[in-house]
């Protein structure tokens, strides 16, 4: 089953750190932990990161680098108005899937 949800978080994963970000702004490792906490355990911090690179050039998230006291400036990531468009978008999708997957199982039963 593991392979399964990896294999389904790829479609999502973009949707699920913005919805993270929605909250308040956070840096990369600050957002692996909080989809850790939140179950999703098999994420790599590699994975997040660049999911932040290309959300950052197509100008869903704004950056603003913040100095930190161990080592070089950290990236401090926030949701702008076109990254929470595209949030609004991607929950209307989900919940367009959500429903039509619910009317399959229903339909097996």
């Amino acid at each position: 089953m593991a392979k399964l949800v990896t294999e389904m978080l790829k479609g999502t994963l973009e949707g699920i750190i913005l919805a993270s970000l929605s909250g308040r702004p956070a840096y990369g490792y600050e957002i692996t932990a909080r989809l850790r906490e939140q179950g999703f355990s098999d994420i790599a911090e590699g994975t997040i990161y660049a999911l932040l690179l290309r959300m950052e050039k197509r100008g869903l998230v704004d950056v603003q680098k913040v100095s930190s006291e161990k080592g070089p400036p950290r990236k401090m990531h926030s949701l702008n108005a076109q990254g929470r468009e595209y949030l609004e978008e991607f929950w209307r999708t989900w919940s367009f899937l959500v429903e039509r997957l619910e009317q399959l199982r229903e339909g097996d039963e």
